[in-house]
């Protein structure tokens, strides 16, 4: 849900149907599902107030028959199974009279008020009533004297009113949608009664060939499961929005003053006619608006009133030292585009001029380095770098002489027919771009059905940005070239960036691009890389790089763990993992038994110290996870169980395992967590002493540690007995049933109960855990994370199915 969380995917098609995906994260697949037709439900949503007609005939509608779009939307897959109308022979659809495109064979019978025609034209049409709001099947108004025979009856019949072809013809634009656009995460300034309970919300943008734009409201989930079948969600339509006369052709959206308790939310519109517009909104008003007849956007600024060439391509950002300061690029259809600096609060908008993208249509524009580099694709396969310097953009070779790194593979380029868009990876390292490939190039039989186009990758972090610094417009672009040298010192100065980007909470932990380079730099660069890390360590550790030998950085930060954030802990144990011990099995590590036999003593002895810093980083947040449950643990003990598990509200859980983790642990746990483990004895109750049994022979588990456990199987007197090996789960430390689970593609470990919110957003170890375990710290967190390596978990797939990988 949003390009920053990525829990929803939104796809317009060429038919014009707007449709809603999901991630397989608890399915055994690797294609993602289809939740949610918004064509569907804008097409109710529009019969409601009678597509804003007010002279348009009584609709056969009662309010029964409305959908609720606040409920579950995980049910849209059952209505593929409607039975698909019949086509007459001879008969010819409306839709494509109108350029709408449709295949009749997938279209279903509820989506468009479209209907068959017999003959050139027709001037008046039957409105189509929904499978979901009758059973009224789409039959043929005609005025000619040919043979029609339904004609008599749907005449005598008063339920079916009557709509002009114009009219037949503005609501299937307004249907037909052309672009679509999620929001950034808003989040509410109020504390909500009930935890997660519709604090957080995304807006999907959903512009089409009438100039309308309707806005959904997708609330963030108050908690995930991994079961099959109970994938909830939440859509609403929450306003419409007449932005243009013509095609919306571009949407794109900026938050200003994010910081702020009530920030404002800018959209920015283009349009078919070359008119680009932008709207202000309240985000409190976004965040609680329930009628699509409320009045979402005001007109900020028409900053393009008519141009030559229809808008293609729009692309924002808002850098983060100006938090009012808007860069906008507007992509045409001429092949050029045109960047603007907004500057919001004292409403100045400067043109910064037109740029040549190639010669024909601009196809994308993205932003990278926090506004300080654009990157531009055009259908005639032009992928061009610029970076911003003053007032003024520069080109620049976008190819790196540093990395190569086969995993990003180039296609050869009389393969590649044209590009048709362009995204920078979330650390602003790699921009991939999406080519149509040449079909003449592929074999007929074999790529020819399969490869219809394909990504490429192109690395970027060698770039020369200076983020806060301001050069005059008069530079020498050819100053701008670097040697390999120079673009190993960019390299190191722009990962760092990106590292420290990851410190704003609301930036989940997608870093893949960041250990795609790390790794790529561990083959061919190692001295570098050693730099890079020593570097992020000393600023994000010691406050500053003070240029230190890497042994004594290292045996600073091994000390300086406990006044460390969560979020720098879990950065550095995704490090470790990933890339200084990606030679290791991730089981291993778990296990403690490290093969490091065949290396150098000196290696050996360099490993052996990563290896002794991620033990105690993961250490370090099992404390604080053990801590702050047994402490909420104590401070719910006046409440009653009723209460204690409402819906939204996280409970610790496996406090007994805890206990013996920390009886296991007693030379290395701080004091405060043994005295609460010792309050906890106290107080504990009878289910709490419930000894474990294996899930498979029901033989008794003993608590040894809190990775895996083993069941004392038959012969266990004797000596002889053969035991199963059983998951604990990474939160709780209790042994995991024998249901689906989540699992953590970073570290490997399983989970079945979900970690507190609270857990991640530490900025180091609570002193005053009371004030911490309060009723609104006690929100479990709406997404599933790791808890020792702060990202997403999932269903562990099949071998043979394709996995996604944050890291």
């Amino acid at each position: 849900m949003a390009p920053n969380a990525g829990c929803l995917l939104a796809i317009c098609t060429v038919e014009g149907r707007v449709k809603i995906y999901r991630p397989p994260f608890c399915d055994f697949s690797a294609e993602w599902i289809e939740v949610l037709d918004i064509t569907e439900r804008l097409y109710e949503n529009l019969l409601i107030i009678r597509f804003g007609d007010s002279d348009t005939p009584s609709l056969n509608y009662t309010a029964g028959q409305a959908t609720d779009h606040t409920g579950d939307i995980s049910n849209t897959a059952s209505r593929k199974e409607r039975k698909k109308r019949k086509v007459n022979k001879g008969s010819r659809a409306l839709e494509d009279q109108l350029s709408l495109s449709t295949n009749y064979k997938d279209a279903k019978a509820s989506s468009f008020p479209y209907s068959e025609i017999k003959g050139p034209t027709s001037n008046m049409v039957a409105e189509i009533n929904s499978n979901l709001l009758g059973n009224a099947s789409r039959q043929i108004v005609s005025d000619f004297n040919h043979e029609v025979e339904p004609q008599k009856e749907i005449v005598e019949n008063d339920s079916v009113p009557l709509i002009a072809a114009d009219q037949y013809a503005s609501r299937s634009a307004i249907l037909c949608s052309l672009v679509v656009a999620w929001s950034p995460v808003l989040h509410t300034s109020k504390l909500s009664p009930v935890p997660n309970n519709g604090t957080s919300i995304s807006l999907l943008a959903v512009g089409g060939k009438s100039g309308n734009i309707s806005f959904w409201k997708f609330h963030a989930p108050d908690s995930y499961t991994i079961e099959c079948g109970r994938v909830l969600n939440s859509a609403k339509l929450i306003g419409l929005l007449q932005a243009h006369n013509s095609w919306i052709t571009g949407i794109s959206w900026a938050v200003l003053a994010s910081d702020s308790a009530n920030p404002q939310i800018l959209l920015v519109t283009g349009s078919s006619d070359g008119s680009v517009r932008i709207w202000v909104g309240d985000s409190d008003v976004l965040l609680n608006s329930s009628d699509m007849r409320d009045t979402l956007f005001f007109l900020l600024k028409e900053v393009i009133i008519v141009g030559t060439a229809p808008v293609s391509a729009l692309s924002v950002v808002v850098p983060a030292h100006s938090m009012y300061t808007m860069l906008l690029a507007v992509g045409k259809g001429s092949g050029s585009f045109e960047v603007w600096n907004c500057d919001i609060s004292c409403h100045k908008f400067d043109n910064f001029g037109s740029y040549n993208a190639g010669s024909h249509v601009v196809s994308g524009l993205v932003w990278a380095f926090d506004g300080s580099c654009l990157y531009s694709c055009s259908q005639d396969n032009f992928v061009l770098s610029w970076i911003l310097r003053g007032s003024c953009l520069y080109e620049e070779p976008i190819s790196s002489n540093t990395i190569h790194d086969k995993s990003l593979s180039q296609l050869p380029k009389d393969l590649l027919l044209s590009s048709c868009g362009v995204a920078v990876s979330p650390g602003s390292l790699v921009v991939a771009t999406v080519h149509s490939l040449d079909s003449d190039q592929l074999d007929p039989m074999y790529e020819g059905r399969t490869h219809k186009a394909a990504v490429q990758y192109l690395w970027i972090g060698g770039k020369q940005v200076d983020f806060f610094s301001k050069i005059p417009s008069t530079v020498d672009i050819e100053n701008f070239g670097c040697s390999p040298e120079k673009e190993l010192t960019y390299w190191e100065s722009n990962i760092v960036w990106s590292l420290k980007q990851y410190e704003y909470l609301d930036k989940p932990l997608v870093v893949w691009d960041i250990i795609a380079a790390l790794l790529a730099f561990k083959k061919s660069e190692s001295t570098i890389l050693e730099v890079i890390l020593i570097k992020w360590l000393s600023i994000s550790f010691m406050g500053s790089h003070v240029g230190l030998h890497a042994e004594e950085v290292l045996s600073r930060v091994s000390t300086s763990l406990s006044e460390s954030p969560s979020r720098h802990l879990h950065l550095l144990n995704i490090i470790c993992r990933r890339v200084i011990l990606s030679d290791l099995e991730a089981d291993q590590i778990n296990s403690k038994v490290h093969d490091l036999q065949g290396l150098c003593p000196a290696e050996g002895k360099h490993l052996t110290k990563w290896i002794e810093i991620l033990m105690s980083s993961e250490t370090e947040l099992r404390e604080r996870l053990v801590s702050f449950s047994f402490s909420a643990f104590l401070s719910l003990t006046s409440y009653s169980d009723t209460s204690l598990r409402q819906p939204g509200y996280w409970y610790p859980v496996g406090l007994a395992q805890m206990k013996h983790w920390v009886g296991l642990n007693d030379d290395h746990v701080r004091d405060q967590v043994k005295v609460l483990a010792s309050e906890f004895g106290i107080h504990e109750r009878s289910g709490y002493l419930r000894a474990e049994h294996c899930s498979y022979c029901s033989a008794p588990v003993s608590f040894e540690s809190p990775e895996v456990g083993f069941c004392q199987g038959e012969g266990y007197s004797s000596g002889g007995y053969q035991s199963h090996r059983l998951s604990r789960c990474a939160v709780s430390m209790q042994v995991c049933p024998a249901t689906p689970l989540w699992f953590c593609i970073c570290c490997h470990r399983w989970v079945y109960r979900l970690a507190p919110e609270t857990l991640f957003t530490m900025s180091a170890f609570p002193l005053d855990l009371k004030s911490s375990t309060e009723s609104t710290s006690l929100a479990v967190s709406s997404k599933p994370l790791c808890p020792f390596c702060g990202i997403l978990l999932q269903r562990r797939q099949p071998d043979f199915l394709l996995s996604s990988s944050p890291v």
